[in-house]
């Protein structure tokens, strides 16, 4: 019958299956469709129409973007990005986020943020207590039993259970947002543009943490946050790419710009993130990440390296060069109330500070977007972070006459 089922959902839309499923047991989804089993489900279908040789002529960042676990695609299990309004659920999910907090009247109600690999969806339970909710940590699974509402426009959960959920027999990548990208091409990317800074110095210092083992195994597979911008596994790397090429790509345009120091900054400057966050089964804060943070962090992990470098270099990296650095790193966030110890005083701590700000704020536009489980509104709920609603539009391009759910 799971076989059936399989057949069934693909016929009834391929299409949606290739964007939902990108691989299945490590076979592009639309590589498996063009065997001989599919043809008669694709015949009808001919807005379908992708072949293996199409499929491998894509941005890999597109074939990378919903790999699929083993048997995914063949379980039932309810996805966030899947929920409609009226929808009683049973199910588990990642708490990503945990908050008590007090009504009115002074009563605790529990607010969760709930996420799997599609998406993050709100989850709120009345007349809580703090004995009623301490077995259940931030980053833990849980099985809830709720009812999908809309409410101003963005749907939640209210939840009438949470529990404990046994992590046995749970794939992780169902719950952990997935690369977007392939990573060994990212890296091959940024090596390349690591070894274009004609600054010795400074090119064999970021070689360095190219050539650590260590670091690179956790910089492929970090996210660059928890839930803000590049929030999946590997999102960090490409975080780190992507303002890479934006730098290379402006260089000319400022000519009196140091942007060796600038491509110094980009790799460097949420390299402490690979020890301030954890991101085996979920993504938390390790202990060091919440004592220290990533700023502070990355500065020790450069002290480090320079010293390893100064080792085996007949002369040691200039005293100027290396502060030069670190103050890209400490001031990157570019303000004091975003976390920053300093503020930009170099041209090239400035562009770096936009140059990160820049894909971070595109990034999580985009993903609110494509993320936003409210399909038929034209509006994506009201982000905290951003402090707004984001505009979607419409499938057909017309506007809303104001009778549709914003």
């Amino acid at each position: 019958m799971r076989g059936i089922w399989a057949v069934q959902g693909l016929a009834s839309g391929p299409e949606r299956a290739s964007e939902k499923y990108g691989h299945f047991r490590g076979e592009p989804v639309v590589r498996i469709l063009s065997q001989p089993l599919f043809r008669p489900l694709l015949t009808n279908r001919p807005q379908f129409r992708i072949s293996p040789a199409d499929a491998a002529l894509q941005p890999s960042c597109d074939r990378q973007a919903k790999r699929v676990p083993s048997e995914s695609l063949f379980m039932s299990r309810r996805a966030v990005r899947e929920l409609v309004d009226g929808e009683s659920v049973e199910e588990i999910y990642v708490m990503a986020d945990k908050q008590l907090r007090a009504n009115r009247n002074g009563n605790l109600y529990l607010l969760a943020t709930l996420r799997d690999s599609s998406g993050t969806i709100s989850g709120l339970m009345w007349n809580v207590t703090e004995q009623s909710l301490a077995h259940l940590d931030s980053g833990s699974f849980v099985k809830v039993q709720a009812k999908v509402q809309m409410f101003q426009g963005t749907l939640q959960m209210i939840l009438t259970k949470i529990e404990a959920a046994d992590a046995e027999g749970l794939d992780t990548d169902d719950f952990i947002p997935q690369p977007k990208c392939d990573a060994d091409e990212l890296v091959t990317q940024l090596e390349q543009l690591v070894r274009s800074i004609d600054d010795e110095p400074v090119r064999e210092l970021m070689l360095k943490y190219l050539a650590d083992e260590e670091f690179m195994r956790g910089f492929r597979q970090a996210p660059a946050g928890t839930k803000a911008h590049h929030a999946y596994l590997g999102g960090l790397l490409e975080h780190v790419v992507n303002m890479m090429v934006v730098a290379d790509r402006i260089a000319d345009r400022y000519p009196d710009v140091d942007f060796n120091l600038v491509k110094a900054g980009v790799l460097l400057h949420d390299a402490g993130k690979v020890r301030e966050l954890g991101f085996e089964d979920s993504f938390v804060y390790t202990d060091e990440g919440q004592l220290l943070g990533h700023l502070v962090i990355g500065v020790e992990m450069l002290n480090e390296k320079i010293a390893e470098l100064n080792q085996e270099r007949e002369s040691p990296i200039p005293e100027e060069t290396a502060l030069r650095i670190k103050h890209l790193i400490l001031s990157h966030h570019g303000t004091h109330e975003f976390g920053s110890p300093k503020v930009p005083m170099t041209p090239e701590a400035i562009i770096l500070h936009h140059i990160d700000n820049l894909d971070a704020k595109v990034n999580e536009f985009l993903r609110d977007i494509s993320d936003d489980p409210n399909s038929k509104s034209h509006w994506t709920s009201f982000n905290q972070r951003l402090g707004r609603k984001l505009f979607k539009g419409s499938a057909d391009g017309s506007a809303s006459d104001g009778t549709k759910s914003q």
